[in-house]
């Protein structure tokens, strides 16, 4: 008797609903028939019928009522992994990073950084574009040849050769006994001893 209800009320429904949108539940609950008569004891999604699943959600609004073999997050995540695969698939087309320099450029660049020290890195590469070879700031930064600077004292070579000149000094406030302000400077030479 329950299952006639719910076949009466099921009937009534669809007597409201588009015919698209029967259409598209015939095709969704025959799909699934098939999945489950191809099989023996537990469906096996093959990766046509995840397409025609992402397919149907974008598509039809119905979709999660007439879905049974699956969980509807399954479907959602099979469109995840479609969107990301794709996406990585597009992104691994071509070789990582920027298209290397020739030998002769590389030589070209550190010939002109050694012969003209003064010139920075986009000098260099308005030169190299007067000689139609167009390279980034960032290429000729890596290639040109450095000149040699020496080597920055430290805070000990500082002090032994400027603590002759170095003094500290500090103001500050003392209150008397007799509620006077004294105003104190002091002032201490760092010479050594």
């Amino acid at each position: 008797m329950r299952t006639l209800i719910c076949a009466l009320v099921a009937f009534v429904s669809t007597l409201f609903r588009s015919r698209l949108a029967l259409q598209l539940e015939n095709v969704a609950l025959r799909h699934q028939l098939t999945v489950y008569q191809r099989t023996a004891h537990r469906p096996r999604i093959n990766p046509g019928d995840r397409v025609l699943w992402s397919w149907l959600s974008r598509g039809w609004s119905g979709w999660r009522n007439a879905l049974v073999i699956v969980q509807t997050e399954t479907v959602i995540a099979w469109q995840r992994k479609r969107f990301r695969d794709h996406w990585a698939k597009l992104s691994k087309q071509g070789g990582p990073g920027r298209p290397s320099v020739s030998k002769d450029i590389r030589a070209l660049i550190r010939t002109m950084s050694e012969a003209n020290t003064g010139w920075g890195s986009p000098r260099i590469v308005g030169e190299l574009r007067k000689l139609g070879i167009d390279v980034a700031k960032s290429t000729v930064e890596k290639y040109r040849v450095r000149p040699k600077k020496p080597p920055s004292p430290t805070w000990k070579a500082f002090l032994k050769n400027y603590v002759r000149d170095l003094v500290s000094i500090d103001f500050f406030v003392v209150p008397t006994v007799r509620f006077k302000v004294l105003f104190v400077l002091a002032r201490i030479s760092h010479q050594a001893a």
